[in-house]
């Protein structure tokens, strides 16, 4: 059962359309190996959307826009990235993890 912190963070993201097509994937990876540009202050292209999905530990994606927000993911809560939203993330020790993207 997701604890209630999970529950309202996870309500907080938007959901990726149904017409959606995924046609990129990152690969894995673990704290040590994220590259560092999506350590920092980056946003995907006007109309590609992604998800991050967490397939072991836990990582804090950061909404970098006028009302920062910060929100936990897991391998039970994937998070939806909207288009040219300013976002960055902070990788928890003993995460594994990569990135689709959507168009």
């Amino acid at each position: 059962m997701a604890s209630p912190l999970h529950a309202v963070v996870f309500s907080q993201m938007r959901t990726l359309r149904s017409q959606l097509i995924p046609y990129k994937r990152t690969p894995e990876f673990i704290e040590e190996s994220v590259p560092k540009a999506l350590l920092r202050s980056h946003s995907t292209k006007s109309d590609t959307w992604a998800m991050i999905v967490v397939l072991e530990g836990s990582l804090k994606y950061r909404i970098l826009e006028s009302d920062i927000e910060s929100i936990a993911m897991d391998s039970e809560h994937p998070g939806n990235i909207e288009p040219s939203i300013r976002h960055e993330i902070d990788p928890r020790a003993g995460v594994r993890f990569y990135v689709r993207f959507y168009k």
